[in-house]
């Protein structure tokens, strides 16, 4: 059976752990107040005025969430932050709704991934910070927010990212002070990242892995944070007639799209869309490959994606999404879309979307033209983080394409994505998602050692999935407890 973290396993490492915090003057936020803030007590917030976003210090526990000032330091909080697409700019009806990873510590929401995986584990008594190693696999982002909320928890860090992400992946990473194994290849070597994890397994008896692909504390955190902000964010920008018409998310760890789950308890008829690279189309066509898009990996179906609740499947060439990266960030490309009546406030946000954000906007232009979406209807997705991981990118497609221009521009707005169109996408029946979801086998059960029978209940059993996202009730209230243990709460509010 499918395991739920609702006790504590074992007490004297869960007194270690307070004892550690309480010298350390480390306080846990709950998930109540990462959704919302106003929970956040005052004494708290006052301290933060002092903090930068970016700043190596456990106060920014507290900034793990969608709605943070969009300030570098001394922020507190508002209004979840996003940017509006105009017809000018998608060629489509539909209003797309972009939220922004950027004012993350770190620049990128993984922070809030992780810690849905690392916090259950200390208040349940199931790693000691004073012995146990946090491992994060990934290909970027999330061994980033990893290490970060490592360090802030007093953890030691070890981080597993392939060896041709970005530099600057790599140059943080060592900053913060975390021990970095690079794998052999790109973004869709997700396998060689699982040969190192059981490598660390076998010979490092210290360390505990926090597998994205198989944590539910991801997808949970996704569900109860994301999911959330993305309904307010429809509440205040809705018109009379709008309706939340679809959710579109890069598949990833399947972590983000679990705020599609909760959406769908709001919006019953919402559409719920994964988008993937067409050089890897795995979902698409059981594919393979390597790919440009940083932020997601593939190769393989992960363990805490509900594929009963995603409706539809999109491909993005990563081709288009490289073009549009020096479209929407070099200075030419602003001059273009400038003289074409874009809003310069806009234009002067574009660098706040990734790689894996621009995929999801042609994954959203796709979904409006295949399903005839109108004005009426909002499309919301995720900026995961960016343009700031990706400057050597820029840097790189100049040197091997030369400098950008006007024409060039041009050609990139029409062709990548006014030139949008719906090939290359699949809107999924039952047995195309059982499909799907039975893939999971032969990563998770073949070489994962998972049981058949938890895959089973997966699909078979209709309570697994809600009983799975609402873990987070329960870890808030150990979290209360373990910060009532320390002591710190009576002190700071």
């Amino acid at each position: 059976m499918i395991s739920i973290l609702e006790h504590v396993v074992d007490q004297d490492v869960l007194q270690k752990a307070v004892d550690r915090y309480r010298e350390k003057g480390i306080i846990l936020p709950t998930f109540a107040q990462m959704q919302n803030p106003e929970l956040i007590p005052d004494t708290i917030k006052d301290q933060l005025k002092n903090v930068g976003l970016w700043d190596l210090h456990p106060l920014n526990l507290f900034r793990i969430t969608w709605k943070n000032e969009p300030k570098n330091k001394g922020g507190l909080y508002g209004d979840p932050n996003f940017i509006e697409l105009p017809k000018d700019f998608t060629g489509v009806d539909a209003r797309i709704i972009v939220m922004l990873g950027k004012w993350f510590p770190t620049g990128a929401h993984k922070v809030g991934a992780a810690y849905g995986c690392l916090a259950p584990r200390i208040i349940t008594g199931q790693f000691d910070p004073g012995y146990h190693k946090a491992v994060w696999p990934s290909t970027g982002n999330y061994c980033r927010g990893g290490a970060f909320d490592s360090f802030l928890m007093d953890v030691t860090a070890v981080a597993i990212l392939p060896e041709e992400m970005s530099r600057e992946r790599f140059e943080w990473l060592k900053k913060i002070g975390a021990e970095v194994i690079a794998t052999p290849g790109c973004e869709s070597n997700v396998k060689e990242i699982y040969d190192m994890c059981w490598e660390i397994k076998r010979t490092r008896k210290d360390c505990i892995i926090f597998n994205q692909f198989e944590e539910f504390g991801n997808s949970c955190w996704h569900y109860e944070i994301t999911g959330h902000a993305i309904e307010d964010v429809f509440r205040k920008i809705a018109g009379k007639n709008s309706q939340l018409a679809a959710y579109i998310s890069a598949t990833g760890s399947a972590g983000t799209i679990a705020a599609g789950d909760y959406l769908r308890t709001r919006f019953p008829h919402l559409k719920v869309v994964a988008s993937e690279a067409l050089q890897c189309p795995t979902l698409l066509r059981n594919g393979f490959g390597g790919h440009r898009i940083e932020g997601i990996g593939d190769k393989h179906v992960p363990w805490i994606h509900n594929v009963k609740n995603t409706n539809v499947i999109t491909a993005i060439d990563d081709e288009h999404c490289m073009r549009l990266l020096r479209l929407m960030n070099e200075p030419l490309g602003h001059d273009y879309l400038l003289s074409h009546g874009i809003d310069p406030g806009l234009i002067e946000n574009l660098p706040m979307i990734g790689i894996s954000g621009i995929a999801n906007i042609l994954s959203a232009i796709k979904t409006a033209r295949y399903f005839d979406l109108t004005s009426d209807d909002l499309i919301m997705t995720i900026a995961t983080d960016s343009v700031e991981m990706y400057r050597s990118r820029l840097t790189e497609l100049s040197e091997e394409r030369g400098g950008y221009s006007i024409l060039q521009a041009a050609r990139d707005h029409e062709r990548c994505m006014l030139g949008t169109t719906t090939d290359y996408m699949k809107d999924l029946t039952y047995e195309d998602q059982k499909a799907i979801h039975n893939l999971k086998y032969f990563t998770w059960v073949e070489q994962q050692g998972k049981n058949v029978e938890d895959l089973r209940q997966l699909w078979d059993d209709r309570q697994i999935w809600p009983t799975i996202f609402h873990q987070p009730a329960r870890w808030d209230e150990l979290i209360r407890e373990f910060n009532e243990r320390t002591g710190l709460t009576k002190q700071k509010g």
